[in-house]
């Protein structure tokens, strides 16, 4: 922490560059999503859309982190902790990204899609 007035100011300009650059990031996010030139992949929001605001949205989160939660100056063991937070995030995006390529259809059974059973079905009187 800072205990001199000269160590307040160099953090305080610390700061401020920081919350520009977290602005800045803010205008080019904005940019890639509504400016066509900006425009990468196919024509309107598609994957490459999404990976690149998502990177630009990682290093905004990592500076935040970093700078104004003061994670840099954390012990060496709070680091396991947010790789272990990171790699059970990871898992949870590929288990999420399985489920959406797995063949099975959930939803009302239908005659000839596989799950229909004629014994199952309710007569209503």
């Amino acid at each position: 922490m800072a205990d001199t007035p000269e160590e307040i100011k160099k953090a305080q300009k610390k700061y401020l560059l920081i919350g520009l650059i977290l602005f800045a990031f803010t205008i080019v996010t904005v940019a890639v999503a509504t400016v066509p030139a900006l425009d990468f992949g196919k024509h309107g929001f598609d994957t490459w859309d999404a990976i690149i605001g998502l990177c630009i949205a990682s290093v905004k989160a990592t500076l935040v982190a970093l700078i104004f939660m003061h994670l840099n100056h954390e012990k060496k063991s709070i680091y396991l902790f947010i790789v272990l937070g990171v790699l059970g995030g990871l898992s949870l995006i590929g288990l999420t990204g399985w489920a959406f390529i797995d063949p099975i259809e959930y939803g009302t059974a239908t005659e000839g899609n596989g799950f229909f059973n004629p014994e199952m079905v309710i007569e209503e009187e």
